[in-house]
C-alpha cells in the first residue's frame, strides 16, 4: 500500500508541477521541496531529514528539466551563453557550498530557509514590474563573485534551480525575458548537476527515509515526477498561448506565500 500511495502521490505532484511550469515559467522546485516533503510526512516516514529528501530530489529532477529546456531555448537562440560563462564558477561553488552546509541541518532550519525566501519569491511575483531596472550591464567584478554564489548557495538550500533567481536579476538589470528565461535554465543545471551528486553520497544507513532513497535522493519519486512533467509541461504551454496569464500568476503567487507560510509555521511550533 505504501507504494500505491507513492505511485499516486508522486503522479498528481510531477503533474501540476508539468503544467504549472509550462504555463507560468516558474521551476519545478518551488512547488516540489513543499510537495515531496508533504507527501513523505502524510504517509508516515519519521526520518530527520525529511527536507533535505525533498530538496535533494526536488534538484535531482531540475538535471533533466533543465537540460532539455536549456537545449530547447539554445535552438531558437535565446541562450545568453557569454552571461552563463561568466556566471557558472560563482553559482557552481555557491552550490557546493550549499550541499555541505544544507547535508549538516536539520529539517527544521531548512523549512525556516525554505519559509522566508519563499515568501519573498512569492511577493515578488505578485508585485514585481516588468519596468523595474537596477541597472544596464549585468554585474561584474566583485558584484558577480559575491551575487553568483549566493544565487547557488540559496538556490541549494531550497532546492530551486535557477529561474527564482537568475529571471528576476537579469531582467532588473535590461535582459528580455526569454533570453532570462533561457539563460536561467543554464544556471538551473550549473545548480542541479553538482548538487545531486553532493547529495547522493550523504546520508546513506537512514532507516526512516522513505523507500528507494539513495543518499538522499529518492528515486522512485524523482522518475515519476520527470515522467510526469515531461507529459504535462507541453500542456501548460498550451493553456498559456490560449489565456491571460498574468491573474493566473498572480493566484500562483500567493500558492506559493501560503505554502511557504505553512512551512515556517510548521518549523517554529516543530
Amino acid at each position: 500500500m505504501d507504494m500505491i500511495w507513492l505511485l499516486l502521490l508522486m503522479l498528481g505532484i510531477g503533474a501540476f508541477a508539468g503544467v504549472a511550469a509550462g504555463l507560468l515559467g516558474v521551476g519545478g522546485g518551488i512547488i516540489l521541496v513543499p510537495a515531496y516533503y508533504y507527501a513523505f510526512e502524510t504517509m508516515g516516514y519519521q526520518s530527520d531529514s525529511l527536507m533535505q529528501i525533498a530538496v535533494a530530489t526536488s534538484l535531482a529532477t531540475i538535471v533533466v528539466t533543465s537540460v532539455r529546456s536549456v537545449l530547447s531555448h539554445h535552438k531558437k537562440g535565446a541562450v545568453e551563453w557569454e552571461i552563463l560563462r561568466r556566471w557558472a564558477p560563482g553559482i557552481g561553488i555557491g552550490a557546493a557550498l550549499g550541499v555541505v552546509l544544507a547535508s549538516g541541518l536539520e529539517s527544521r532550519s531548512m523549512m525556516l530557509v525554505f519559509g522566508f525566501l519563499g515568501v519573498s519569491i512569492g511577493l515578488y511575483m505578485a508585485l514585481g514590474r516588468v519596468e523595474w531596472r537596477l541597472g544596464s550591464v549585468m554585474p561584474t567584478g566583485l558584484a558577480r563573485a559575491i551575487v553568483a554564489p549566493v544565487i547557488g548557495f540559496l538556490s541549494v538550500l531550497m532546492g530551486i534551480g535557477g529561474g527564482s533567481f537568475g529571471v528576476p536579476l537579469m531582467a532588473l538589470y535590461g535582459r528580455k525575458i526569454h533570453n532570462a528565461v533561457a539563460t536561467a535554465a543554464g544556471f538551473g543545471v550549473i545548480i542541479a548537476v553538482p548538487s545531486t551528486i553532493g547529495f547522493l553520497l550523504v546520508g546513506w544507513g537512514d532507516m526512516g527515509a522513505p523507500p528507494f532513497t539513495v543518499g538522499r535522493v529518492n528515486l522512485a519519486a524523482f522518475a515519476i515526477t520527470v515522467s510526469m512533467t515531461m507529459l504535462t509541461a507541453p500542456l501548460g504551454v498550451k493553456l498559456a498561448h490560449m489565456m491571460d496569464p498574468k491573474p493566473l500568476k498572480r493566484v500562483f503567487a500567493a500558492f506559493i506565500i501560503i505554502m511557504a507560510l505553512n512551512m515556517l509555521r510548521k518549523a517554529l511550533l516543530a
